[in-house]
């Protein structure tokens, strides 16, 4: 029996609920793993990573949306942050800025992912790009609550962060197109 365009759709809508909620756990579960430097109060943290494979899964829409609902969920209290933190104190101090500019990067990432499916250099650069934007927001806001320099802002918040963060980056452009294509898979079934 076929099924009709409504059903398709509805069990479409089903799935992207069901990967949105998948994905928002797996950002849960990374996003809490975090390496704590000496000399930041900003730690290495995989939940950039949890977003760039996000929105290889869920695309701009659906992949901001599922960061959204972390967030939400760290600011309720649940210890999903870095270092098994949550609440508001976290998003409000000194690296809420990065929570805050994780959503920039996901519409950016997510835009390039979803343009262009398969020039990878471009989803590379829309990673960077994206990932710039947060290290803007960061920055801005680790200065601010740390009466910071900028210029000590990005020593202590971007600079020791982007060898892993391009190695993320890497990683990313070689997993999420794996993903993307079961995804794609299961849901064309």
């Amino acid at each position: 029996m076929e099924k009709t365009v409504s059903q398709k759709s509805s069990r479409l809508s089903l799935v992207t609920m069901a990967l949105i909620g998948v994905m928002t756990a797996v950002t849960c579960i990374l996003g809490p793993l975090a390496i704590p430097l000496p000399f930041s109060p900003v730690p290495i943290s995989f939940t950039n990573l949890a977003i760039y494979l996000t929105l290889y899964v869920l695309g701009m829409k659906a992949g901001t949306f599922s960061y959204l609902v972390y967030l939400l969920l760290g600011l309720v209290g649940l210890p999903v942050f870095s270092g098994f933190t949550g609440g508001p104190a976290k998003l409000f101090g000194p690296t809420g800025g990065y929570l805050a500019g994780f959503i920039f990067m996901a519409l950016i990432a997510g835009f390039f992912i979803d343009r262009f499916p398969k020039k990878y250099y471009l989803h590379i650069a829309g990673m960077i790009l994206g990932t710039f934007i947060c290290y803007i927001f960061g920055t801005a806001w680790l200065c601010f609550q740390m009466k910071l320099s900028f210029g000590a802002g990005l020593m202590a918040g971007v600079v020791p962060y982007l060898p892993g963060d391009a190695a993320k980056i890497i990683v990313s452009v070689i997993v999420g197109p794996a993903l993307r294509y079961g995804v794609n898979q299961v849901k064309n079934r």
